[in-house]
């Protein structure tokens, strides 16, 4: 009998960002963005949700140590992340406009570099309680 489970990890952090793209106008810009365009840049309280499904370890009874899952995501996230300018502070945004989406399929790629095959991954950001992202890699 299959013993896939999934685990589940939250973290939280605090980012700026401005949503701009170059190649449009100003006015364009204001306009498809709205305030998320603000040149000062603005600020979210992110909230992040990590979940990793795989087959469970007949010996030790886990699937993954989450000491080590939380190393990953402080490492590669919030490290990275928290109380950063994402446009200016984190390079993977120097040329990626920082949306949610954006910043869901980068956290998303900086963890599977992480863990091993036999694992799935998937990786929910909200970036408000009403509003998140979620991308697992299909």
């Amino acid at each position: 009998m299959s013993r896939k489970v999934s685990v589940y990890r939250t973290a939280h952090f605090n980012a700026a960002h401005r949503l701009n793209v170059p190649q449009w106008t100003d006015e364009q810009n204001k306009a498809f963005f709205g305030l998320c365009n603000n040149s000062n840049y603005h600020g979210h309280n992110y909230d992040l949700q990590v979940c990793v499904v795989g087959e469970v370890d007949e010996v030790s009874g886990y699937l993954i140590d989450m000491k080590q899952l939380k190393v990953y995501i402080d490492e590669e996230v919030i490290e990275a992340f928290d109380h950063k300018n994402l446009n200016l502070d984190v390079p993977e945004f120097s040329e990626l406009n920082p949306t949610a989406e954006n910043i869901v399929w980068v956290i998303w790629k900086k963890l599977r570099n992480r863990l091993e095959d036999r694992f799935e991954l998937s990786v929910r950001l909200y970036e408000t309680p009403r509003n998140f992202v979620e991308f697992n890699g299909k």
